[in-house]
């Protein structure tokens, strides 16, 4: 990374900062301070926000909060995001690369409107005000906060014929509208999301060393029925009224998925979701899953509203506001997983972005609706917001021998973990001393530089050809702020990847491939050390020791407390499952004779996992049943139809290695969090 003085925009940021106060009439004082901060490296961006705003007329409170709830004030080292957003003010500019580079092809209904929507174009609309070019307000972060405070200032002039708000509060509609929200209700909540950060005010360290303070500003009483004044109208949810579940802060609608007979003279052929009554009748809801579309939000709609496709979720969250839609009652079983022992326990939720961009960051609308919703639902269905309950795809391991390598691994190493887990009030962070026998994988996202590349056929979606999606390979993300940390067969970068026995048969080593997971500890979750040596720490892993660097200069775990089980005394190996299902004999004779006279869903181990004697796995929580949910016909009249058999043999879910896993209760001994 550079320094920051090296830059000649920082070094010009003093003296514009110094005529542009005096421009605005403000005190000698004011001029030393900020042209101080600009001469401070530590301080530059904020120098760059306080000119900007003297220069158009923007309170400065105002635009530091916009550019906060848009990107953090991060600059991203001048990297898009999945919404072809730039810099700090996050300025749109999507073109026929991206929309070709997310497999989008120009026979999809949205291609061409895509490319005019002015929402996406947000840089040009800054370059043109500033007199420059896109590229300009794309590269150079002072030119970019300066495009954002013209549009902001040109939107209030808009609103105030001509004229710039007298007060903090007459900005509403202005920051409204930088939301670029097509419908009112998910504009308001940007703009109360804006409103909120100036009553706390923030401060924080960007990733790239930058110290900005938002200092709170007292007496604010926006006019929220402002957002009117920027022509919206609320878009009703088709063929539906019903009521999303949902936080009453976020903005939601509801459409509703696939649940559709494709045979009329085959009552088993339906989809895309199983109907049940979560969490009454023992069918509790213990999971969220995040998921990343690989599609445009419109385009995710289409799928999961196409019964054929035989997928679906319980939200999709829009990538450039937020806006969350609720397609399946949470009560409801989505078949989001391919698993499920996890998927009939878990609320899915689809994200629009790409897990095949690696680089390319999520934004913050995202994060923030998302993080929004899994709080929301943690807390109504009492879930833990710790990595063993709040999982992605790729934590869910395939429940079949042939399932195991070919299971999703969104939303992908270019999901930050950390600030999401900082966004649900429960950040990954130490519980225990230094030294701990268990910790926690933290690398600190934005300096954690990873180079992994990826070439296969994203989610499946070839299949659905036309409309949908199409796809080149490979793609490589260059030392990109990544969530997990490499492991190795010993503490050397210079020694063999780990190699999963499933992905690699034939025991080659392990690969910087994206979607090979089987040499990857994800950020959050927990492991038992095996080993320690300078710069490197050793965790049981997928029945292997791997070894991840670990030094006091540079670490990448946490010491944390947990429970953690341990083969019983005497057994030389005990088997991992990847399924919880009950014993046979739970099933009760006719309805082993409506299956065809053999017990459904037999409970085997994964022939190519084991845990030796030797090892330990932090365990999720306490012993739970086995159990199965069937929902076998559409109008649910076969027999036991959409009944939950819960057996008698206990199971502990663990952190096996990137994924979950089960292990008998008969099996292990627990030892207690010390």
């Amino acid at each position: 990374m550079h320094h920051p003085l090296s830059h000649p925009r920082r070094r010009r940021a003093a003296t514009l900062v110094a005529a542009l106060s005096l421009l605005a009439g403000l005190s000698v004082t004011a001029v030393t301070t900020t042209a101080a901060q600009a001469d401070d490296p530590q301080s530059a961006r904020q120098a760059e926000f306080t000119a900007a705003a003297a220069e158009f007329g923007v309170p400065a409170p105002v635009l530091e909060a916009v550019s906060y709830y848009e990107t953090r004030w991060e600059d991203h080292a001048g990297q898009e995001n999945a919404e072809a957003g730039y810099g700090p003010m996050n300025l749109t500019d999507l073109t026929t690369k991206e929309l070709d580079a997310d497999g989008l092809t120009t026979q999809s209904p949205r291609y061409a409107d895509l490319l005019t929507a002015p929402a996406e174009h947000t840089a040009a609309a800054a370059a043109a005000l500033l007199g420059t070019d896109t590229a300009t307000v794309q590269s150079d972060e002072a030119q970019n906060i300066r495009g954002g405070a013209a549009l902001l200032a040109s939107y209030a002039k808009s609103y105030g014929h001509g004229k710039l708000p007298g007060t903090v509060d007459g900005w509403y509609a202005a920051a409204a509208r930088y939301g670029q929200s097509t419908e009112d209700k998910v504009a308001q909540a940007f703009a109360d999301g804006v409103w909120s950060a100036m009553r706390t005010g923030e401060t924080r360290t960007t990733d790239d060393g930058q110290q900005v303070t938002l200092a709170p500003v007292p007496g604010l009483h926006p006019n929220r029925n402002d957002v009117r004044k920027l022509g919206l109208k609320d878009v009703t949810p088709p063929e539906s009224d019903q009521k999303p579940e949902c936080p009453k802060s976020a903005k939601c609608n509801y459409i509703p998925g696939a649940y559709t007979l494709l045979d009329p003279n085959d009552l088993a052929d339906y989809g895309s979701h199983d109907l049940a009554d979560r969490p009454n009748g023992g069918l509790d809801i213990r999971y969220i899953t995040l998921h990343t579309t690989d599609e445009t939000y419109d385009g995710t709609l289409d799928l999961f509203r196409d019964p054929t496709y035989a997928a679906g979720a319980n939200y999709v969250v829009r990538s450039s506001d937020g806006l969350i839609t609720q397609m399946t009652p949470d009560k409801d079983i989505a078949w989001d997983s391919a698993n499920r022992s996890f998927y009939q326990h878990s609320i899915g939720i689809e994200q629009e972005a790409w897990a095949t961009h690696g680089a390319a960051w999520f934004s913050e609308d995202l994060y923030r609706s998302t993080a929004s919703l899994v709080k929301y639902l943690a807390a109504k269905y009492d879930i833990p917001l710790d990595r063993a309950h709040i999982l992605g795809h790729d934590n869910i391991p395939g429940s079949s021998e042939s399932g195991i390598a070919t299971q999703h691994w969104d939303p992908g190493p270019g999901w930050d973990w950390e600030h999401f887990f900082d966004l649900l009030g429960a950040p990954i962070q130490a519980t225990a001393k230094k030294g701990s026998d268990i910790v926690a994988i933290k690398p600190g996202y934005q300096n954690n530089k990873q180079t992994t590349t990826y070439c296969d056929d994203v989610q499946g979606y070839k299949q659905f050809p036309g409309p949908y999606r199409s796809f080149d390979c490979p793609v490589t993300s260059t030392d990109a702020p990544s969530s997990f940390v490499p492991l190795y067969t010993q503490p050397s970068t210079g020694s063999p990847l780990l190699s999963d026995p499933y992905l690699h048969p034939t025991g080659t080593a392990g690969t910087n491939a994206m979607n090979d997971w089987g040499d990857k500890a994800p950020s959050g979750e927990q492991y038992v050390v095996a080993d320690r040596k300078p710069g490197w720490t050793a965790i049981w892993y997928g029945g292997q020791e791997a070894w991840l660097q670990d030094s006091a200069q540079h670490p990448t775990t946490v010491p944390v407390k947990a429970e953690r089980i341990v083969p019983k005394a005497g057994r030389t190996t005990i088997p991992v499952y990847t399924t919880a299902y009950p014993e046979s004999s739970v099933y009760p004779a006719d309805f082993v004779a409506f299956e065809g006279g053999t017990a459904p869903r037999p409970q085997t181990p994964a022939k190519k996992y084991a845990i030796a004697a030797d090892q330990s796995y932090v365990a999720s929580g306490p012993a739970e049943n086995t159990d199965s949910y069937f929902a076998i016909y559409y109008d649910g009249s076969a027999p036991y139809d959409q009944h939950d058999f819960i057996g008698k043999t206990k199971v502990y879910e663990i952190v096996y290695n990137h994924r979950m896993a089960f292990v008998s209760a008969d099996d292990v001994d627990v030892v207690p969090a010390s």
